[in-house]
């Protein structure tokens, strides 16, 4: 009989250090935050924190900024825009992935529940390991492909050649709708996962690549492309309002469209 094992830090201590917040705050929040330290040789854990929000921001990065900034300084996490442009703050927050940046305290009832991305290793707190997400997408070469000598100035396009693309080079590759993705979480040694596979389809639709048959062929696996079984998880958590299955659905349509 088969037996499956969790790693060690897969476990998590419900019950780490508590923050309360300072005398007089009268409009706090609760905010459980997911610690890893690997250098710690512990189990990961979840801390709370207190937070005065009548001296923070609005969005759930306001409070995680204020966290490290005045009470805990060890918290590690990514940000960089604040906008919802870069994607470096992409986590789970109160059960679903999302960008911290965009992502309202008030939107959230009760205790604010803040974790890394789901099913990737973690390099310390809300920091994931997107070592092997970024060589996937390496994998598609994300650049324009020609064989002809360049244009002397811009390769142009219709207004119509230019709307295949809308829906598609919004993605900031945040890795959200991939570590919602259950065949993601399962097959991601092989998988390329929404985020990838959405990539892909922008460059495969630009009129002006010319290896289309070529990007073709290096999607057509079972295992690269056709894991996908139209959950639905991942334009449901987009950040940016994007549908990746739609473009995968595109990719499988035009596979089957060249052997016709």
């Amino acid at each position: 009989m088969a037996e499956f094992t969790l790693p060690a830090n897969s476990i998590v201590r419900p019950n780490g250090k508590h923050n309360a917040a300072p005398n007089g705050a009268r409009n706090t929040k609760r905010v459980r935050v997911y610690r890893y330290d690997p250098d710690s040789g512990e189990t990961p854990s979840t801390d709370t924190y207190d937070v005065d929000m009548d001296d923070c921001g609005p969005m759930v990065l306001d409070v995680l900024i204020k966290i490290k900034n005045e009470i805990d300084p060890t918290v590690t996490f990514r940000r960089s825009c604040r906008e919802g442009i870069c994607g470096s703050c992409a986590m789970n927050i109160d059960g679903t992935n999302t960008l911290a940046c965009t992502k309202a305290v008030a939107d959230v009832d009760g205790e604010l529940k803040i974790y890394p991305l789901p099913h990737m290793p973690v390099i310390k707190d809300l920091v994931p390991d997107l070592t092997h997400f970024y060589a996937q997408y390496e994998s598609i070469k994300p650049w324009l492909q020609t064989e002809g000598p360049p244009p002397a100035r811009e390769r142009l396009q219709s207004p119509e050649e230019r709307s295949k693309i809308d829906g598609l080079y919004e993605c900031i590759l945040c890795a959200c709708c991939s570590t919602s993705c259950p065949s993601y979480w399962w097959n991601s040694d092989r998988y390329l996962g929404p985020a990838i596979l959405l990539q892909a389809y922008r460059w495969i639709v630009d009129t002006r690549d010319e290896h289309t048959g070529e990007r073709l062929d290096d999607l057509e696996d079972p295992f690269r492309l056709y894991r996908c079984h139209t959950i639905m998880n991942c334009a449901k958590v987009c950040p940016k309002g994007l549908n990746p299955a739609k473009a995968i659905a595109g990719i499988k349509k035009l596979l089957v469209e060249r052997t016709l």
